[in-house]
Order: C-alpha cells, then sequence, then structure tokens
C-alpha cells in the first residue's frame, strides 16, 4: 500500500506540466478577491542586470540587450461561448497583468473613504478622478520609477479571444517581482487563460532563491570526492579488518556522492533551459532520501551497541525497518511534491501538511538513538572497555552537539519565516536547506573519523571472549572447600573484595540476557 502511494505521487508529479522559470498557464482559473477575479502568475527573486536598456521600447530590442528579464510569451484568454450575446457586444471586457516589486505591494489597491482596500476600481473612486472604473488601481512607486506596470488584453466586440502582446520587461532593480492577472467583469468568471511566461536572472533561469545552491551542490560534490577518497584509501588498506558497520558507512559515502552530483546536474540543467529536468529531479531526490533514511538507521543500530557490545539487534530489528521504511516513504513523498511542484519563490501551505509526519518520525529517531546510547555506554562501563568506551562518549558528544545546533536552526528558521511574510529576505533563503547538507556532512566525517577502517578495527567489534574470559578468571579467585574433622566439607568465608566481584558478575550476566532478549 506504502508503496502504491509512492508511486502514485511520484507518477502524478513527472506527468505534471513544467512549472519553473518558465510558467506555463493551462486550465487554471481565476479566484474571487473582493471586488476583482485574481490568477497569481508567478512570484520570484530576479537579481538586477548588469546593462539592461531601459528605454528600449521593442520586444527584440529589450530581449537583446536585458541580462534579467520577464518575458510574456504567447498569452491568451478566452471567455465561454455562451456568453449572452449582448453582454458581447456592449461590454469592452479586458483582462489585466499586473507585475510588480515587493516593496510597491502598498501601492495596489485603494479605497474611497478609507474604508476595506479594492482591487477594481469603484464608482465611488471613479467620481473622485482617482482612477477609472473596472480598471485595477495602483499608484506609480516612489522608489522605483516606471513601476508597477500594467498590460491589458481587450476582447473587441465579440471576439471570444484576447491576446496579450508579447512583450519584454527588463528587470533593473533586484527585488521580489509578482506578477498577478486581474479582470473586474463578473461576466468573465469562466475565463481560460493559455500561454506562458519567462523569467531569466543575468546567469540563467535558475529563481533567484535557487540560484546559488548550483554553486553549493558543487563544492559539496567536492567534500564527498574528497572524503570518498580518504575513506577508500583506508578501506582498501585494511580490507581484511572491515566491520559490517563501515560496509554501512561505504554506502551512506556513496550514495552521498551521487546525490550532491545528481543535484547539481539538475541545478546545471535547470539554469540553461528554465524547465526542470524532472528525471534527474527525481533521482536526485531519491538518492537524497534513501542516504538520509540510511543514516538515520546506522546511527541508531551504532548507539544500540550493534556489532559492539551485541552480536545481534534480536527481536528490535523489525521495529528499526519499520521506523526506518516509514521515515524514507513520508520523505520521498515531502520531498518529490516540495522539488517537483511549483517553482515559486513562496511558501507553500501544502508543504506544512507534509512536513508533520517526516518531523515526528525524526523525532522519533532521536529519542530513541539517545536512550540506545545511554545503555550502550552504561554497559560499556560496567564491563570497563575503555578503549570502546572511549569511541561512544566522542560520538556521544558529536550527536549532543549535532542535536542542539540542529534546535537552534530550526528556531531560525520558525523566526525567520514568521517574520519574513513576503520573502524579503529571499537572497539568503538558500542558506537555509544548505545548512541541512552542512551538518549531516559534518556528523558523517565525525563518524569516518571515529570508525575509520584500520589494522585494528576488529578490536572494536563484538567479542564474547570480553566477558568469558573475565568470568573465568573470577572463578580463580574462589576459595577451596576445607574438610572439618568429623568429614563434612564446609566452604571459608569469601573475602568482601571476592564478593564484590561475584556480584559485578551476576550484573553483567543480566546485561547479557537484556541484550539477548532486545
Amino acid at each position: 500500500m506504502a508503496v502504491r502511494l509512492l508511486l502514485a505521487v511520484a507518477v502524478a508529479l513527472l506527468l505534471r506540466p513544467g512549472d519553473a522559470s518558465v510558467h506555463e498557464y493551462r486550465g487554471l482559473s481565476f479566484a474571487n478577491k473582493g471586488n476583482a477575479f485574481i490568477l497569481h502568475a508567478g512570484s520570484e527573486g530576479l537579481y538586477a542586470a548588469s546593462h539592461a536598456n531601459t528605454t528600449a521600447e521593442d520586444d527584440e530590442d529589450a530581449a537583446a540587450v536585458a541580462d534579467a528579464f520577464i518575458r510574456f510569451d504567447k498569452i491568451t484568454f478566452r471567455r465561454p461561448e455562451d456568453t449572452n450575446n449582448s453582454v458581447k457586444e456592449t461590454s469592452s471586457a479586458k483582462v489585466q497583468v499586473l507585475v510588480f516589486e515587493i516593496e510597491d505591494r502598498e501601492m495596489i489597491g485603494g479605497s474611497a473613504y478609507g474604508g476595506q482596500k479594492a482591487i477594481c476600481c469603484t464608482s465611488d473612486l471613479a467620481k473622485l478622478g482617482a482612477c477609472t472604473e473596472g480598471s485595477v488601481i495602483y499608484r506609480p512607486s516612489q522608489v522605483n520609477p516606471g513601476w508597477p506596470k500594467l498590460f491589458v488584453a481587450s476582447f473587441d466586440g465579440s471576439d471570444l479571444i484576447a491576446t496579450l502582446p508579447s512583450r519584454t520587461i527588463p528587470i533593473t532593480k533586484t527585488g521580489m517581482y509578482n506578477m498577478y492577472f486581474i479582470h473586474c467583469d463578473p461576466s468573465l468568471a469562466s475565463l481560460e487563460i493559455e500561454g506562458k511566461t519567462i523569467w531569466k536572472n543575468p546567469t540563467g533561469y535558475l529563481p533567484g532563491r535557487m540560484a546559488p545552491l548550483k554553486n553549493f551542490f558543487g563544492l559539496m560534490s567536492f567534500a564527498f570526492v574528497v572524503l570518498g577518497i580518504y575513506w577508500f584509501y583506508q578501506y582498501m588498506k585494511s580490507w581484511r579488518e572491515v566491520l559490517p558497520l563501515q560496509n554501512c558507512i561505504t554506502l551512506v559515502i556513496t550514495l552521498g556522492m551521487f546525490e550532491m552530483a545528481l543535484w547539481y546536474f539538475e541545478y546545471a540543467e535547470f539554469n540553461e533551459t528554465g524547465v526542470r529536468p524532472k528525471g534527474i529531479t527525481f533521482w536526485a531526490v531519491t538518492f537524497g532520501t534513501v542516504k538520509r533514511t540510511a543514516a538515520e538507521v546506522i546511527v541508531l543500530i551504532v548507539s544500540m551497541g550493534y556489532g559492539v557490545v551485541t552480536p545481534t539487534l534480536g527481536g528490535l530489528t523489525s521495529k528499526v525497518v519499520m521506523l526506518g521504511g516509514t521515515f524514507f516513504l513520508a520523505t520521498e513523498i515531502l520531498e518529490l511534491v516540495e522539488n517537483l511542484g511549483a517553482v515559486n519563490d513562496l511558501f507553500g501551505k501544502a508543504r506544512l501538511f507534509l512536513i508533520y509526519p517526516v518531523a515526528i518520525l525524526d523525532a522519533a529517531f532521536v529519542v530513541w538513538i539517545f536512550i540506545s546510547l545511554a545503555k550502550t555506554i552504561g554497559k560499556l562501563q560496567a564491563r570497563r572497555l575503555m578503549a570502546k568506551l572511549e569511541i561512544y562518549r566522542k560520538f556521544a558528544t558529536a550527536l549532543i552537539i549535532s542535536v542542539l545546533v540542529s534546535i537552534g536552526w530550526i528556531g531560525y528558521e520558525i523566526y525567520s519565516k514568521s517574520t519574513d511574510l513576503f520573502n524579503e529576505r529571499w537572497q539568503h533563503a538558500w542558506i537555509i536547506p544548505a545548512f541541512w547538507h552542512i551538518l549531516s556532512f559534518l556528523l558523517l566525517c565525525v563518524i569516518c573519523y571515529l570508525w575509520a577502517p584500520s589494522q585494528n578495527s576488529m578490536r572494536f567489534s563484538y567479542d564474547a571472549s570480553e566477558f568469558f574470559d573475565r568470568k573465568d578468571n573470577l572463578s580463580l579467585i574462589r576459595p577451596a572447600p576445607s574438610a572439618s574433622k568429623n568429614g563434612w566439607s564446609v566452604s571459608s568465608t569469601p573475602e568482601p573484595k571476592a564478593t564484590k566481584d561475584m556480584n559485578t558478575v551476576a550484573d553483567l550476566e543480566g546485561d547479557d540476557e537484556e541484550s539477548k532478549r532486545e
């Protein structure tokens, strides 16, 4: 059932029309907002062009000189054929396209007497001479001359189709730009739209908040290659002494190398064409999710002492597999929806709903890891296995630091999103996902350092003799029975130290039985 759900989500997203810096409009409907009908056409952070010619009047000249622009391409509006003929003949119906930078949002709309703000000009405002009735209300920006920009597509007489002339808008100021299709005529409630707009930054078609991630993933690919060279060199030198845990670490490093490389090529292709390469995106997401799940499971079983204080997980194996599988499914769906959905620079509400299961499962991993880690360290202390204990203490320190840093960063994320409702800090948005990649990479480096393959790797593996040898040694100091004069065998009273050691053995036997039950 879970696999079918994942496949259904993947197929639906892969077959969905491309949503990218090339925004396609087909099958979308206008939403009634107050006295206007509105369709959000796009929202992206755009960097200013280095030498945009703001005086270019025709589209070809503007496109030739602009490094950053928004372009309209074959956008048409169709009204229903069953629209009343008298309405068609007498109405000068029109659709307006409003483009503005987020700083100018207060320039949009108005009210006659300080009441609720309207988007479309009302008769009261028209009487005051503030606007033309039926048009979108906006005031020229004091900060950005020539903005907001308004374009019109009109229906002539009984025509069913209105076409928006193709044009290019050069971007001369860095900012978060928004586009809306708006009409004020209730007779156009069932209006259909078709066409696309193209949004471009000076360095390519990647949206502004995503553009720095291309170079970031290039650097992360290089970092994983360096880590891989170090690890595989150590692995090949000591391949006869390799532990199962070290094989698992090798898998995680390999998955990380593929993930970072796929993300880099995905962003490079996206930047070149303006359309997300969904095949590459799907595999980048899947490799990343498998790597993340494998890393979580490995940290958990290491914390349980698998291969160090216990040879198996016993009855806990099925629970670990179940938690890992559920975590993979929830994370894969979240990442697919987030990366194959719309690429507007807006925070999707649907993402919040999908984040909750992942957050709960992640918290379950963390709690289980620290509970298991405390038990394992306790067993190592009781058995006085100082070499293994030292490694686990360093591992616990690294985990505690990573959890504290994660909590602090989550607090920053919540603060950042709650205080930036209009995404005005979009230029720094890339840092949030980049941070999680860096943190997981650093934790992986710590694990590689602590459990690096070496000629002495086997001394950190589970060895039953560490328990049995100590038990045998303790039995050698037990006093022998002495015979009494009447022939009865009696034993001398054990010394206090011997009694204490025998109690320790009993405690160890209890710990061993507990491990077997686990």
